[in-house]
């Protein structure tokens, strides 16, 4: 059971007309606490069928993307290409604090807007995202993730110098546009107890993946410097232009790691040759770094190249287990590279209690969710329920909350109910 710390948006009524691009926002949203009821038309969101599947077996509502982002969310069905539904619309927005929707041009070709849904309820927050955001000369344009993501520059920026871009395995931008338009949202819930007025929140997803990448934009707008693909090396943290490794080999995988400067630089060089030195280990090139004085922004690239090849031994032959443990015990900076499987088992999550046993019926058994991503008072937001069956909330929402008859519901084409 949650309770108020876990829960601080309990009581808010969000209502979602959205696709991928938002369900993200409204699944933070219910993780919070509100009450995120979402409206999808008749046939159904497409994610309910988008693979990956629960089992690889393919049918409805075993889509590993529909069940991920539909969680602690209610659902019911609407025809919104039919004015006569409007009405119902109506009718859920005048009772909501949030509308959530990334139709964009579609949607106010139905005759909704901000500007319509306001007149509905002056405080109402209406929450956009859409790829490139509501004005400008790509406003109604469509767009995939692999659009967005090279349109905001972070595609650019991944993969190894001379060669192509690498894109990510799964879809980043619909996540950070989400993040993006949760923050706005909260914001404008702040600013409404003030005002005592909603107001419209216009997320663009390219804007939102800029973000994923700050080091380059924050660097063009500082020294005009622009930032090209390095791989596994690092971007500033040279004056004179070196590159700094990021990724190193070890001995079963890969790990985390950079020569650094400054206070970190101290501690972690300092520990790091105390470390080889408890194996015997210590080259003399690192022997002799006083790393009270350490700079790494003035070497050149041949020294840093030196220092590197001195310490890649050394964690060639660690695994990436010791190596963790190692840089924790001695409060360096480094990390793994984790795979999947690490993830689900990293004892950290566990001890947190971050995953949460969640019944999906379609698969006729409990999955492992990741839980709330914050902990309010040392309490995690629960999954309080599974992603809804198409229209299972539609007698609960219309009928007893909103309080239509068949007849009104069979004229304004809500569709079928569970």
């Amino acid at each position: 059971m949650s309770t108020a710390a876990s829960a601080p948006l309990d009581g808010v009524r969000v209502v979602e007309l959205a696709d991928g691009w938002a369900a993200n926002c409204g699944r933070i949203l219910a993780d919070l606490g509100a009450d995120v009821v979402k409206v999808e038309p008749p046939s159904g969101d497409t994610a309910r069928s988008r693979p990956p599947f629960i089992a690889d077996r393919p049918g409805p509502d075993r889509g590993l993307w529909w069940i991920a982002l539909n969680a602690n969310k209610r659902g019911v069905t609407l025809d919104l290409a039919h004015p006569e539904s409007h009405a119902v619309l109506r009718r859920l927005v005048e009772r909501a604090d949030v509308l959530l929707e990334s139709d964009g041009p579609e949607l106010a070709a139905y005759g909704v807007s901000p500007a319509v849904t306001s007149s509905w309820n002056e405080r109402l927050i209406h929450t956009t995202i859409t790829p490139y955001g509501s004005d400008g000369p790509l406003a109604s344009a469509p767009a995939s993730d692999l659009e967005v993501t090279a349109a905001s520059g972070a595609l650019w920026l991944a993969g190894d110098p001379g060669r192509a871009p690498v894109r990510t395995t799964l879809p980043q931008s619909p996540f950070w546009a989400g993040m993006a338009g949760a923050m706005g949202t909260l914001f404008a819930y702040l600013a409404r107890g003030v005002t005592g007025r909603g107001q419209h929140v216009d997320t663009s997803a390219q804007a939102s993946m800029v973000t994923a990448t700050p080091p380059a934009s924050v660097h063009w707008d500082t020294m005009r410097e622009d930032h090209e693909r390095l791989g596994q090396f690092l971007i500033g943290r040279s004056i004179v232009g070196a590159k700094f490794r990021n990724i190193w080999r070890c001995a079963d995988g890969y790990i985390s790691f950079a020569i650094q400067g400054g206070a970190i630089g101290r501690h972690t060089g300092t520990k790091l040759v105390e470390w080889m030195a408890s194996r015997g280990e210590v080259p003399q090139i690192l022997g002799a770094v006083d790393w009270q004085t350490f700079d790494n922004t003035t070497l050149t690239q041949d020294q840093v190249e030196r220092l590197e090849a001195a310490i890649a031994p050394f964690f060639e032959r660690l695994t990436r287990k010791e190596f963790f443990e190692g840089v924790v015990s001695r409060n360096m900076l480094g990390y793994p590279v984790s795979t999947v499987e690490d993830i689900e088992a990293d004892p950290q999550l566990a001890a947190r209690d971050f995953w949460q046993q969640v019944p999906v019926p379609e698969a006729g058994r409990s999955v492992a969710f990741p839980g709330g991503f914050a902990l309010f008072d040392g309490e995690r937001p629960r999954i309080r329920r599974p992603a809804p069956r198409l229209g299972e909330h539609n007698a609960e929402v219309y009928s007893s909350e909103l309080g239509l008859g068949p007849a009104e519901l069979a004229a304004t084409r809500v569709g079928g109910t569970a």
